[in-house]
């Protein structure tokens, strides 16, 4: 009998977790001939969120739950839910059911109808404020301009994918991780399917304009060395603006046109030149950050607590 999983970050979410089982247990009964579990995992939650998850691990014991000992965020959530997994398939999937958990048996039976190894979501937004679609929009081009990479901002985490697949991303050891990027980077045949999605039922998303943006920089950093020939190609430019400059002071001098004598030209060395050097460090140091946070070899997650794990 064919296994599916279903991995689910949990934040916030103390209210929506019994809708969030509900919702999965029906989805997942329609499908014939597969057993499953549904993997909780709660992200340090500031609520009951993990009291919620233990309700629901004592209704069903096909629902699992993990604790997090600490807020490692999203994606190493998603990861540590993934370690645990059983599934031939596994689904991910957001807690705040916006993606709809009946789209699960049309993800499963695209998948094994096309022989697809992954079927990603494209989300068709229709419930989204004006400050969220300009946030998303923002980080994407910025995420696009510096990594030199075209994305797609309406596919999302939800999606189903094969167990080799999933094997994998596991056995990949980067430290800053993210779950769309690393799933990009690994291939295999893949398929797209659209869903609309729902308003959130509860709260907001955590993700301010600020953490997309870090969040921007940080999968950037990671996964390209764009960044290094921006700053190379800035050097460049300001090695021919300085000489050009160098001709105009030269010029001016000699017509006359200069009362003060190298005000130009130090006013531009010390700020202009200045400013570079210290843009083309900081970015150097951001790699050197990310390789010092690899070689230190800190786990990626530390579960606290498990339920209904043999």
């Amino acid at each position: 009998m064919i296994k599916l999983s279903v991995v689910s970050p949990v934040y916030k979410a103390q209210k929506m977790v019994e809708m969030l089982v509900c919702r999965n247990v029906a989805a997942l009964s329609s499908i014939p001939d597969i057993d499953y579990e549904i993997i909780l995992v709660n992200d340090a939650s500031p609520d009951n969120s993990w009291q919620a998850i233990e309700a629901e691990c004592k209704k069903n014991p096909r629902v699992k739950g993990l604790n997090l000992s600490r807020n490692f965020g999203q994606h190493y959530a998603i990861t540590a839910g993934l370690s645990y997994a059983s599934g031939d398939w596994i689904v991910v999937m957001d807690c705040d059911l916006q993606d709809r958990p009946e789209e699960i048996p049309n993800l499963y039976k695209k998948a094994i109808h096309e022989e697809l190894d992954i079927v990603s979501t494209k989300r068709v937004v229709k419930h989204v404020g004006w400050w969220k679609r300009f946030s998303s929009i923002l980080f994407y081009a910025i995420f696009g301009w510096i990594s030199g990479k075209k994305t797609d901002p309406s596919i999302a985490h939800f999606g189903i994918y094969s167990r080799k697949v999933i094997d994998v991303y596991n056995s990949i050891p980067q430290q800053s991780r993210s779950f769309g990027t690393l799933i990009d980077v690994l291939g295999f045949k893949r398929g797209y399917y659209d869903v609309e999605q729902d308003p959130r039922l509860e709260g907001k998303s955590s993700y301010t304009l600020v953490k997309l943006l870090k969040l921007s920089f940080d999968i950037t950093i990671v996964n390209t060395n764009r960044p290094l020939r921006i700053a190379i190609s800035l050097g460049f430019v300001m090695s021919v603006l300085s000489f050009l400059l160098a001709i105009y002071q030269i010029i001016a001098r000699l017509l006359g046109f200069v009362d003060v004598p190298g005000f130009t030209t130090t006013v531009f060395s010390v700020w202009f030149v200045g400013g570079l050097l210290l843009f083309v460090m900081g970015i150097l140091g951001l790699y050197i950050g990310k390789i010092f946070d690899q070689v230190k070899g800190h786990p990626l997650y530390i579960v606290k607590d498990k339920l209904n794990f043999n």
